[in-house]
């Protein structure tokens, strides 16, 4: 890639446009053999590596990254094409500033449409190092390299981009829930109900802006496979099936099935596909109107199932109308007392997806969800101004009515719930102006709006003011917030990027919150600060160092005061500091260095509790089929508020996220062996050795011993 410099020059002068054009055609003709001189070699892309850098820190396993991971994988399996993307299309790569994307709009209706990816440099302010971060995602092709591929049944039948995978893992030692049950003051004691086996079976044949088909079916461990249809269940667990159209003339998307919506900023629906705060402080802060997708991830909570269609009205207006109807979990409870106003109702929603014992069976697919609406979408004739307006009807089988705390004096309850909408977004030169607003039922107002501004060719910085009321209830939003819902806050977002000279970068962030009531562990209203600092080099086009420090101060009932009528509020304040290495010496062996740690205090006058992780990682091709990778981590933290979240590699389409807390060390080897363009194989063994320990894990999970050890298999086979 270094070779095309010259040609990113001769792309940048002001030649007439013809003779530019013919020096550039020269120029890319020379880096490559002649009859194939609009080629570029697709490396496969490094998720894991790429994931690290679009999050700070991670400091729970409860956040979908694997909806994330999924959605960078499918882009990278039918990735997009640079000569028909769209703006919206450009900003969900998550990768692009909005003044690299008009750049490359720009380029591309003075030009024409793109020869070749090497051409990408000659596009104004499109780095080496932004190049070779999308490269995995992107392509250059006709624009509709759909019409000469015959009808929909046969290109289905003969597209590449299909597979079959099966999955096998089990923790090898001994869990309390799988022992017999006995008896405790007369009663059994709750054990799993399944075997210790996790099962996974998925198949998925799609292509780029045309169709998507699959299903997957899973069986986590301690569930039972069963063939119950009055219960709904048919074998494993878990069902999830899809059918995606796309493009079909004015009909712009259909999905039948299990599907996601995304629109504006994700405040009334939001996919999932969203980072929010992290070390990407610019690109990652506004979403993009991704509208309807199609779901195979393996979350049992984040998706709607029915049907989805897109269709265009005129030149500039779009619809999109949906209707879902699903069972979710859900803990129903009888009337106790006459101040209850229910017969019947759902106490709470059940997230985890585990089905494993008689309890939570009972909370299996207790409630009836219904779920329906739409959006308009208005995008002005040079893409620089796009409107919608959103509607979400919400409509639950038995009303929801939270338990009688201080906290939830504001939250839902009820059956219904209707959300209205209005969201915007504005490119003016180097700005970029965005925003949604919304109200539902109870009168509850949400909104939020940014701004991106390119101060200079290597300054980036955003805004963003967001206010979610108290009796602000959004089922399906997700909106950039401190709070895990858009509910009960407010805040100032500030971000920086700045890349003072070539291959460093310095980003930061500053964000201050507050929240107007009381909040779960948090009995008065408060408020909260949240900042990080990361310096970031690259030596070379294959590796990467950078250093992060992140302070955040956020309020938290004192652990002392707990059992009062009214416990005394204080503030948790957390330093973190994480040094990552990334490099690859040879073609054949990567190397990654990974330091992290926490140190925290609840108030003043409590002591300091810390933790920290060092990690080392290892990737060697022994063979042209045969990849190893193999890590050695130790760890040592106080206690579980200071636990160390470390990424693993992992199987394909598999994010793995372990807490480690206490004193130990942490291993894993994966190997990767492709015995042919069709079939792959991943073998993984993980093994983590507690010190000072007799068990490990607590209730059900609990194993006698000090070490926890896992198996993972999976084959994929392409047909």
């Amino acid at each position: 890639m270094s070779q095309v410099a010259d040609c990113r020059a001769v792309g940048q002068w002001r030649w007439p446009n013809w003779v530019g054009w013919a020096s550039l055609l020269l120029c890319l003709g020379g880096l490559a053999h002649p009859a194939r001189a609009q080629e570029l070699p697709r490396r496969a892309p490094d998720l894991d590596r790429l994931t690290q850098e679009l999050f700070a820190e991670i400091q729970s396993d409860q956040v979908p990254y694997e909806d994330l991971y999924e959605t960078l994988l499918q882009y990278y399996q039918t990735p997009v094409n640079l000569n028909a993307a769209s703006r919206e299309e450009l900003r969900a790569l998550l990768l692009l500033s909005e003044t690299q994307i008009s750049n490359l709009l720009t380029h591309r209706e003075a030009s024409g449409p793109l020869l070749s990816l090497y051409e990408l440099q000659a596009v104004l302010g499109w780095d080496l190092r932004t190049i070779y971060r999308v490269l995995p995602f992107v392509t250059v092709q006709a624009d509709d390299p759909n019409r000469a591929r015959g009808p929909l049944w046969q290109r289905i039948k003969n597209e590449e981009n299909n597979a079959l995978f099966v999955r096998y893992e089990r923790v090898l030692q001994p869990r309390k829930g799988y022992a017999a049950a006995d008896t405790f003051q007369g009663r059994l004691t709750s054990r799993y109900l399944g075997s210790p086996d996790k099962l996974l079976v998925r198949y998925r044949v799609s292509h780029a802006h045309d169709f998507s088909l699959g299903f997957s079916a899973e069986k986590d461990a301690g569930e039972a496979l069963a063939w119950q249809p009055k219960q709904g269940q048919y074998g494993p667990d878990f069902l999830s099936a899809h059918f995606f159209l796309q493009e079909r003339g004015r009909l712009k998307a259909l999905a039948v099935g299990d599907y996601q919506l995304q629109f504006g900023q994700g405040l009334l629906l939001s996919s999932g596909l969203a980072v929010g705060k992290g070390a990407e402080t610019i690109t990652t802060l506004r979403r993009s109107s991704v509208g309807v997708r199609p779901y195979s991830a393996l979350l049992e909570n984040t998706f709607f199932r029915g049907a989805a269609a897109t269709y265009q009205l005129a030149p500039r207006w779009e619809a999109t109308a949906f209707a879902s109807h699903k069972s979710i979990d859900a803990n129903l409870q009888q009337r106790a007392d006459s101040l209850t106003q229910y017969d019947e109702f759902g106490s709470s929603l059940q997230y985890t997806g585990f089905h494993r014992t008689a309890a939570e069976l009972a909370d299996r697919h207790a409630l009836q969800e219904t779920v329906a609406g739409g959006n308009l979408g208005y995008l002005s004739h040079d893409g620089a101004l796009a409107l919608g307006f959103t509607a979400v009807g919400t409509h639950y089988g038995t009303p929801l009515l939270k338990r009688a705390e201080p906290y939830n004096r504001y939250e839902f309850s009820g059956q219904n719930n209707l959300a209205l909408g209005a969201h915007y977004s504005y490119v003016w030169r180097n700005l970029l102006l965005f925003g949604e607003v919304g109200r539902t039922s109870g009168g509850g107002l949400g909104t939020l709006n940014g701004l991106l501004a390119s101060l200079g060719p290597r300054i980036d910085a955003a805004v963003l003011i967001r206010h979610y009321d108290v009796d602000f209830h959004t089922i399906y939003g997700n909106a950039l917030s401190e709070n895990s819902r858009n509910i009960n806050e407010s805040g100032l977002y500030l971000g920086l990027k700045v890349r003072p000279v070539t291959r460093w970068e310095l980003s930061a962030y500053f964000d201050q919150f507050w929240f107007p009531w009381l909040r779960y562990r948090v009995g008065a209203p408060s408020r909260g600060d949240d900042a990080l600092l990361r310096l970031a080099f690259t030596p070379t086009k294959t590796s990467l160092l950078y250093a992060q420090y992140r302070v955040r101060l956020k309020p938290r009932d004192l652990s002392s005061s707990l059992g009062r009528p009214v416990p005394l509020p204080g503030q948790q304040l957390r330093h973190s500091i994480l040094v990552y290495y990334d490099t690859q010496p040879t073609l054949r062996l990567g190397l990654r260095t990974r330091l992290q740690a926490s140190r925290l205090r609840d108030d003043d006058h409590l002591p300091w509790r810390s933790g920290y992780a060092l990690s080392q990682d290892a990737s060697v091709q022994v063979a042209r089929r045969v990849q190893l990778t193999a890590r050695y981590a130790v760890f040592d933290a106080d206690d579980y508020d200071t636990r160390q979240y470390l990424f693993e590699q992992d199987v394909l389409y598999v994010v793995s996220i372990p807490a480690l807390y206490g004193q130990g060390i942490r291993t894993y080897a994966i190997a990767q062996v492709s015995f042919s363009k069709h079939l792959t194989l991943w073998l993984r063994y993980a093994n983590t050795h507690y010190r000072h320990q007799t068990t490990v894990g607590s209730g059900l999970e609990e194993i006698q011993g000090n070490v926890r050890s896992e198996i993972k298999m999976q084959v994929r086979y392409k047909l």
